[in-house]
């Protein structure tokens, strides 16, 4: 297990990777509340496929916790029943967690799969916190981190849960991104104490801009999904064929985070010139230029161009990729000091 919890730990980082990518497409298509419910999908573990089979019907079985659409109201079985000929609200209950009482077929499997890719992710990280303990009397700080991740898994389980059912709460799903961040720090740090045996240049500034710059990355990607927010409102209001409305009178945190790109553009150039003529050699430096580059082109095209298909889940995964790497890069940057 030793020998193989490094490749562990690596599709750990892929996996988490995949649920930023996979929540972005859910966010760019607007299919955030496709399952009303959580963990099931209108109480089915295996999603409606059509609205017919959600729809109240007389002289039908369903089991308890289905929920269906009459009137277009969501409804959810008390217990398991059969139906008579009229409808009886006496065996059921009206879903009232939020008001959403729609049916899309596209935007309910394309939540349902973001929440398979979890899942999935889940069974990793339990292979991840049973390879760590065979480090427990060699390096208890690799048990401790791969159970934190773990735990912090669980802990954005439950945010999902209550995503949902707090109808996308612009501060929950804030917070849900900032916790998949931290994960993704911690698993960063594993893969350094397993995988990184190299000898780095340690340059004071230079570690010092990068604080910074994963601090600023930390505060752009928290504003960033409050934005978003605000776009998918916009959208909620004026639909999807009229995307030119998105940004319509925007608040004070879209100009933030824009503006706020400039001072990221001048910390990450400052790492950029710093490597160059102190020869300090790090590589990862040229991707985060890269990384920051992809970010302002995809955020002017969302801004400029109604959001092309894809800008915004290239600019989100974009954006999660770029704090991984400047985190990595501090761990490399400070690795003399400890």
């Amino acid at each position: 297990m030793k020998k193989i919890f490094p490749k562990i730990v690596q599709y750990a980082i892929i996996s988490l990777y995949l649920i930023f990518l996979a929540g972005a497409i859910v966010r760019m298509t607007g299919s955030g509340m496709g399952c009303p419910d959580w963990p099931k999908c209108f109480g089915y573990y295996i999603p409606p496929t059509s609205e017919e089979q959600i729809t109240w019907k007389p002289n039908t079985e369903y089991k308890k916790g289905i929920i269906i659409i009459k009137d277009e109201v969501l409804f959810v079985a008390d217990k398991n029943i059969k139906t008579a000929d009229t409808f009886s609200v006496e065996n059921w209950s009206e879903y009232t967690k939020h008001d959403y009482n729609k049916f899309n077929k596209f935007h309910t499997w394309t939540e349902y799969i973001n929440r398979l890719v979890s899942v999935l992710a889940g069974f990793v990280f339990l292979f991840l916190i049973y390879g760590s303990i065979k480090f427990w009397k060699e390096n208890k700080k690799i048990t401790f981190l791969s159970f934190g991740a773990f735990f912090l898994m669980l802990f954005e389980a439950w945010l999902g849960k209550t995503v949902v059912d707090s109808n996308l709460t612009p501060e929950i799903i804030t917070i849900h991104m900032v916790v998949g961040l931290i994960i993704i720090g911690i698993l960063l740090k594993l893969k350094f104490i397993i995988s990184d045996k190299k000898t780095y240049t340690y340059n004071s500034l230079f570690n010092k801009l990068l604080i910074i710059s994963v601090i600023f990355s930390l505060i752009q990607i928290a504003m960033g999904t409050q934005v978003r927010q605000f776009i998918d409102e916009q959208v909620k209001q004026f639909g999807f064929e009229n995307k030119n409305y998105s940004l319509m009178n925007p608040s004070f945190k879209f100009y933030f985070h824009r503006s706020f790109t400039i001072a990221i553009v001048l910390v990450n150039f400052g790492l950029f010139y710093i490597n160059q003529i102190k020869n300090l050699g790090y590589k990862l430096v040229n991707w985060i230029v890269f990384l920051i580059f992809l970010e302002t082109i995809t955020g002017i095209l969302m801004y400029y161009a109604e959001f092309p298909l894809g800008t915004q889940a290239v600019h989100l995964l974009a954006g999660a990729f770029l704090f991984g790497l400047q985190f990595y890069l501090w761990l490399q940057s400070r690795k003399t000091l400890n």
